[in-house]
């Protein structure tokens, strides 16, 4: 369980950190990915946005922080990793479906691939905890 609460306390920082970052620098983000967009002939997303959506994006930094945090203090208890399995990849799939269905932003494709991994990771996680407490 040490392994286990040091990835933890590692994604509940790393997710601190990036809701920090979306906060302090919104646009910034976007500039860096139409930056990469523009360098491998992708469409650049629209950088001018709604500070509703920045409130709603910070807040669900602020809840997957959490339950990252959660996991670390409460290690035996499986569903911290389950509710942020699903928040991890409920996120894959609106940004999948965007980028398919709507428009293929560069970010789009990353937020899927990324929040993908770590939804997959924290099942894995989730079944660790759950086996260990049957």
């Amino acid at each position: 369980m040490k392994a286990y609460r040091i990835v933890s306390l590692g994604m509940a920082i790393l997710f601190a950190l990036v809701g920090g970052v979306f906060l302090i620098f919104p646009g910034k983000v976007l500039e860096l990915f139409n930056l990469l967009s523009h360098r491998i002939s992708m469409e650049p997303a629209p950088v001018i946005g709604s500070s509703f959506y920045l409130i709603l994006a910070v807040s669900y930094m602020y809840l997957v922080t959490l339950l990252a945090f959660r996991m670390y203090q409460y290690p035996e208890d499986p569903s911290f990793p389950l509710f942020l399995m699903h928040a991890k990849l409920v996120s894959a799939v609106v940004s999948f479906g965007f980028f398919i269905l709507r428009q293929s932003y560069l970010i789009f494709l990353v937020n899927g691939l990324v929040d993908g991994a770590i939804g997959l990771f924290t099942l894995y996680l989730y079944r660790i905890v759950r086996k260990k407490g049957s």
